[in-house]
């Protein structure tokens, strides 16, 4: 997941303007003020990590449904490998810009585990929730049209719900917030 979310970096913030006595750094081009440590987060920047996060997990939920469904198997196993290659997806776009950042595998994975598992957890729950529960939706094939505007309302809510939770752990300088010191 691309981080365009914010933390403490050499006691600098991201933002606009000055927030706890912090400088600006506007060249980066990130709306929304924030303070770490007071849940002081602007919602533009959790949407972002959000948004980040919602793509790794669609690419994986609709890899997984693709492959599940050309295996020939049934809905709990693809539903499953729809899940592990969401996660897989998601801590592979946050590694990705972290491993940029010139930070070995090892840290760049813990710090990727820190950073989505939650996000991508609620995510999922609420994704699969939302499948699982419409009526008919689990026996849509990726041929129907019913397929994929359920899973496009079950990203959407996924994305809605979530998006608080991110908000809340880049608040604490937790989530997303911990990959921000290696993209300078």
């Amino acid at each position: 997941m691309q981080h365009d979310t914010h933390a403490e970096h050499h006691g600098q913030h991201e933002g606009h303007g000055q927030h706890e006595g912090h400088t600006d750094h506007a060249q980066h081009g990130h709306g929304g003020s924030h303070a770490h440590g007071t849940g002081k987060v602007s919602w533009r920047m959790a949407a972002q990590a959000t948004l980040h996060c919602l793509t790794g997990c669609a690419i994986g939920e609709v890899l997984g449904m693709i492959i599940g469904t050309a295996l020939g198997w049934g809905n709990m196993p693809t539903m499953i490998l729809a899940i592990i290659l969401a996660f897989a997806f998601g801590y592979a776009l946050t590694l990705r810009g972290i491993l940029k950042a010139g930070v070995d595998f090892r840290t760049a994975f813990r710090v990727a585990l820190a950073a989505d598992t939650l996000s991508i957890a609620v995510m999922e729950l609420i994704d699969n929730g939302v499948i699982a529960l419409w009526p008919g939706a689990m026996d849509a094939h990726l041929t129907d049209a019913m397929f994929w505007w359920v899973l496009a309302i079950a990203l959407a809510a996924a994305f809605v719900i979530t998006t608080p939770v991110n908000k809340w752990m880049i608040g604490r300088g937790k989530g997303h917030a911990v990959v921000h010191q290696y993209h300078h």
